[in-house]
């Protein structure tokens, strides 16, 4: 495959992960959040970066038995020669607004998992706060009196 056929394989697969990245953000966003959803998106973007990955390592083996260097200069002065720079700039902005839109949605998780953990840990100070178990049996521990003093 060409230099300039890979670069455009993967700008389109970008642009996809790209579209899945916007899809779990709103998701995310969401008041209730879909798990079976996310699990899809997940699994769809793990298959995207393994096939970008396997794009860039037959870029690079393109551009090295051309004779270039492996560095970004490299790439620049492949695709520059190939006719295909322009391209090639195209496919660096997309690769740095799909890392930024990654970075937010981290960021998303962060805060969701945060707010998880503090609800649960309200959950169980109201629930280790109750004097009897579910049961209605007396909690033991602390608050007790003690009968044989």
């Amino acid at each position: 495959m060409s230099l300039s056929r890979l670069i455009e394989t993967q700008a389109s697969r970008l642009e996809a992960l790209t579209r899945l990245l916007t899809q779990e953000q709103e998701l995310l966003l969401a008041g209730q959040v879909e798990g079976t959803a996310l699990e899809q998106l997940a699994a769809d973007k793990q298959a995207l970066l393994e096939s970008l990955e396997a794009t860039e390592k037959s870029r690079l083996s393109v551009q090295r038995r051309l004779g270039y260097t492996a560095d970004a200069e490299g790439s620049r002065q492949a695709a520059e020669d190939a006719g295909c720079l322009e391209e090639w700039q195209t496919m660096l902005e997309l690769a740095q607004q799909t890392a930024r839109q990654n970075q937010r949605n981290g960021r998303l998780i962060s805060v969701r998992t945060q707010h998880n953990r503090q609800m649960l840990d309200y959950l169980q100070s109201i629930v280790e706060a109750r004097p009897y178990t579910a049961k209605g049996r007396q909690r033991g521990g602390e608050g007790q009196l003690n009968a044989s003093a």
